[in-house]
């Protein structure tokens, strides 16, 4: 197997492909971007990717919510949290009252500004495309920054001076990452599943984002993320993005998903995949599977006379 994720080695993003079972003793190839992750699966030089979905504290990340939902399509096969921590790291010599610039990746910083802003209120932020990047660069005395806010783990690797542990505003900061293949087998369902969805607006008018949204309550299903992305076409066109509690093949979801299919034909179906926090759906009686086939049966026996 070749895994890729998004890089440098040392991010949270190594962290949770470490996670899937063999990805130790796997090929894995760091990519400089989301986009660059998918595009090695979809040209298939890499069997799958791992990239970062969501996260506690600043949301869905837009550039993988972007980048799954046009293109060659692919699928999610599995999620992983990971728990965020971060560190202050420094080159030897540097203190706290010495630094001037931090760099670190735009999701980190949101997490550690209340934390800046009292510990190193004299340091300008230099945004960096991940936070291991960020602990690269300052290995090089020439990076033009002092400090780099990253992962305990990058630091360790590249012998950097930790001088502040723990500075994460958020105690309980989570990651969510998505493992993305191309389209295959779907994963069997476990009775604690998510399906994602990517669902355009097929018509700017009152009322349109109800007429999605009813096709889940009808049914009974639960949704845990709901997000507008626009579409890049012209302003004002926007796509969202979803995730909805079940798998494809329990019932409700998938009556839910043909019903939506009518509605916008252009729906993107992402995959149905173990949720990470195991959490069952609480499924009424007039949901089940067994309501669903009841129906089936009611209905073709009026057909049938």
């Amino acid at each position: 197997m070749v895994y890729t994720f998004l890089g440098p080695e040392g991010t949270f993003t190594e962290a949770a492909l470490l996670q899937v079972p063999g990805a130790e003793e796997a090929v894995r190839i760091p990519s400089s971007s989301v986009n660059a992750a998918l595009e090695m699966v979809r040209s298939g030089h890499a069997n799958a990717a791992v990239v970062p979905i969501e996260n506690s504290v600043e949301g869905g990340v837009s550039a993988t919510l972007d980048a799954i939902s046009v293109g060659q399509p692919l699928r999610i096969l599995r999620e992983i949290l990971v728990p965020i921590t971060f560190v202050l790291a420094v080159r030897p010599g540097i203190e706290l009252a010495d630094i001037r610039r931090v760099s670190t990746h735009s999701h980190a910083w949101a997490q550690c500004r209340n934390w800046a802003e009292a510990n190193i209120p004299q340091a300008e932020y230099l945004p960096s495309s991940s936070t291991a990047a960020a602990a690269v660069g300052l290995a090089d005395e020439e990076a033009g920054f002092d400090a780099a806010i990253c992962a305990p783990l990058v630091a360790s690797r590249l012998g950097l001076n930790v001088i502040a542990r723990g500075i994460g505003d958020y105690a309980e900061a989570v990651t969510r990452f998505i493992l993305v293949s191309l389209p295959g087998l779907l994963p069997e369902p476990t009775g604690a599943d998510k399906t994602t969805v990517v669902i355009p607006l097929p018509e700017d008018r009152p009322g349109a984002l109800m007429e999605i949204l009813e096709h889940f309550m009808a049914r009974g299903v639960n949704l845990s993320r709901i997000e507008s992305r626009p579409t890049g076409a012209f302003l004002g066109d926007y796509f969202f993005s979803i995730d909805a509690d079940g798998h494809v093949f329990d019932a409700r979801v998938a009556d839910a998903l043909k019903g939506l299919h009518r509605v916008s034909p252009d729906l993107r179906f992402l995959g149905s995949y173990a949720r990470a926090d195991y959490r069952r759906p609480e499924v009424l009686p007039h949901t089940s599977d067994q309501a669903f086939e009841a129906a089936d049966q009611w209905l073709e026996s009026l057909i049938n006379g």
